[in-house]
């Protein structure tokens, strides 16, 4: 028998399709999903859980002209599935192959690309104005999660929207009770059957009519407004919140079945306010691990379909993350006053195990990165010392409250900076490539990365002893394999180290990126005889300027590595050093880092090589350098 899916090029294609269709095109969808992704790793059980509801939309709504604006886009790989991308999922997040996230450069059916939580419901009211100002009739739908849509810029979209009374702008609350946890019984159905009649809609388009032209009084309207509200505050809760927002409430409504979906959502365009429509999901629907543990399925690495495991290597080293929150939970237990806090990521920032062993110690504040900044300062002003675990990309949110709240008081908060650097297959958006810039420039900032998991735990005992705001940026992925100290030392604030002697050749490097001067001052020495020293930053700010200025002018050629754009960054602030303080140089000084360019999907080495800050990379323009320069005989 063919596959329905296998009849699909568009979604102009499926709009013809009967409901028991649609039904069987939702498993279609679903077991291809589950190949893919099984095959590749990617974002998993929200896209599972998202199913009938991107299928719904696109059934419903004359998409593209019809506009769908997904929140964060992880949940949208069937909507990629039914746009045209079916063929290309089988390499989604890899080097030349389609996002993991919404891109308007990638199809016209992404109206508008996005990576990170709560910003649909702005851009929808924005699009919904545009086309109301050009006088065009097409709906705007965000889809928004229960997670997300608890940031406060979506509650400053609802106050807006509302205020402006937009009728054809509908937000589908795709509720799979990661947040939100609303009555799902008897009672709220048929609240739902009520409100999301035609009857009840023209009911109420035709009360209000006669209101306007005196027949009904304001009374009898006013009442009847009353009493469907009051019926609303009974039934299900979450109704008077958004109803108080300007928007009509519709649910909530089973997210998985097909008919009320289609039901709701044609009901929303009948409307003449703004519609919300509550949608109650299984995040992982379809996929029984998924279901049961939708935290862990919800990005997942490549993993055996069948037993539903994941497919690593037995060689596989901890994360810095991991590190980080195993020395945190330590510290935690011998100090009452450190407190960890997460913006809805206690996995994927290593909290888990402090919020399990230490609970007194942990705050899972939700995707709200500028409250956890504050809440931080308002804890450190009462005596308690915050780390705020938060991935570099998702920090950036939170940089006035970084200035405002934290650097300005001076307050001992520490920023425990997570996939800081390039972050690989999620691309564009999630890239951490931005922190040492934009966090040098505030004054009472410090800096800092380790070279490796031992200098982490190390950097963090340092922070701890810190009486001020501090930053400690550590990279994704794993570790180095290196020996732990038993015993945790605070390092000297301002303070780098040599690890490697030479003559020719000055490597200043930050973080871990210095393996990579490693491996080219190894192959410099083995293959042309020229050597090399390396220094160990640890500091981006301040800067050891005692060492560096002892050593720089000793080197026929200075080169500075980071894995952070070079504009602003650790490259930058040794640059600024020299020129402020004069120092006499004839060295060739080159930067080496990421380009000023948004990284699209690869793996991290692939973007490393792109931005030319890989060791084979920086190894060949050294031999440039030294040949120019006469240093050795370079062939």
């Amino acid at each position: 028998m063919k596959k329905i899916l296998d009849t699909l090029t568009l979604p102009e294609d499926l709009r013809g399709l009967s409901l028991v269709e649609l039904e069987q095109l939702c498993e279609e969808l679903r077991d291809e999903l589950i190949d893919s992704v099984s095959s590749t790793g990617g974002h998993f059980a929200s896209s599972l859980g998202a199913t009938e509801i991107s299928v719904a939309l696109h059934h419903v709504f004359n998409t593209p002209c019809d506009k769908l604006v997904w929140d964060v886009g992880h949940q949208a790989y069937v909507h990629k599935m039914l746009t045209g991308r079916r063929n290309l999922i089988k390499d989604i997040r890899k080097a030349g192959g389609i996002s993991g996230f919404l891109k308007r450069n990638e199809s016209k059916f992404d109206s508008f690309g996005a990576g990170h939580a709560g910003t649909s419901i702005s851009a929808a009211v924005g699009m919904a104005v545009a086309l109301q100002h050009n006088n065009q009739k097409n709906y705007v739908v965000a889809i928004i999660g229960d997670a997300s849509i608890s940031n406060g810029m979506a509650f400053e979209a609802l106050n807006h929207a509302g205020a402006l009374g937009l009728k054809r702008l509908i937000v589908v609350l795709n509720d799979n009770e990661m947040s939100i946890s609303p009555n799902v019984g008897a009672l709220s159905r048929i609240f739902s059957k009520v409100v999301t009649s035609k009857a009840s809609t023209k009911a109420r388009k035709q009360i209000k009519i006669l209101r306007d032209k005196g027949y009904v009084p304001e009374i009898v309207y006013k009442t009847l407004d009353r009493w469907e509200e009051a019926t609303q505050s009974f039934f299900c809760h979450p109704a008077m919140l958004f109803e108080n927002f300007g928007f009509r409430y519709i649910g909530p409504i089973d997210g998985h079945n097909m008919g009320e979906l289609i039901h709701s959502l044609e009901a929303a365009k009948e409307q003449d306010v703004p519609v919300l429509v509550h949608a109650v999901t299984t995040k992982g629907k379809g996929y029984r691990p998924a279901e049961e543990n939708p935290i862990e399925w919800h990005g997942v690495t490549p993993f055996n379909r069948e037993a539903g495991t994941f497919i690593t290597s037995n060689k596989s080293l901890p994360s810095f993350t991991q590190i980080f929150g195993d020395t945190l939970v330590s510290l935690c237990k011998d100090n009452p006053n450190l407190i960890g806090i997460t913006a809805a990521m206690p996995n994927g920032t290593g909290l888990d195990r402090l919020a399990k062993e230490v609970p007194n110690s942990f705050f899972d504040v939700g995707i709200c990165e500028q409250h956890a900044v504050t809440f931080a300062a308002g804890l450190a002003c009462e005596g308690f010392h915050p780390v705020c675990a938060i991935y570099s990309t998702f920090l950036q949110r939170a940089y006035d409250q970084i200035l405002h709240d934290v650097c300005i008081q001076n307050l001992p908060v520490i920023f425990a900076i997570d996939r800081a650097g390039v972050v690989g297959n999620d691309g564009e958006t999630h890239q951490g490539v931005f922190d040492i810039s934009y966090l040098r420039s505030i004054p009472n900032m410090t800096i800092m990365s380790p070279k490796d998991e031992n200098e982490l735990r190390h950097m963090l005992f340092t922070a701890v002893q810190y009486n001020g705001p501090i930053a400690l940026r550590y990279p994704r992925g794993a570790s180095l394999g290196v020996d732990l100290d038993k015993e945790l030392k605070a390092l000297e604030i301002g303070k780098a180290e040599i690890v490697r002697r030479g003559h020719d050749v000055l490597f200043i490097c930050f973080g871990p990126m210095l393996r990579y001067a490693q491996e080219v001052a190894s192959r410099l020495e083995a293959e042309i005889g020229v050597t090399s020293t390396l220094i160990n930053a640890r500091f981006a700010k301040p800067l050891d300027e005692e060492l560096l200025e002892k050593e720089i002018p000793n080197y026929e050629i200075v080169c500075t590595i980071e894995d952070n754009t070079i504009l602003g960054g650790f490259g930058s602030a040794v640059l600024e050093f020299i020129n402020r303080e004069n120092i006499n140089t004839q060295s060739t000084i080159r930067l080496f880092g990421v380009i000023d360019s948004f990284l699209p999907h690869a793996s991290q080495s692939e973007q490393h090589k792109i931005c030319g800050c890989d060791s084979e990379s920086i190894y060949r323009n050294l031999r440039k350098d030294l040949r120019s320069r006469k240093i050795a005989v370079v062939g």
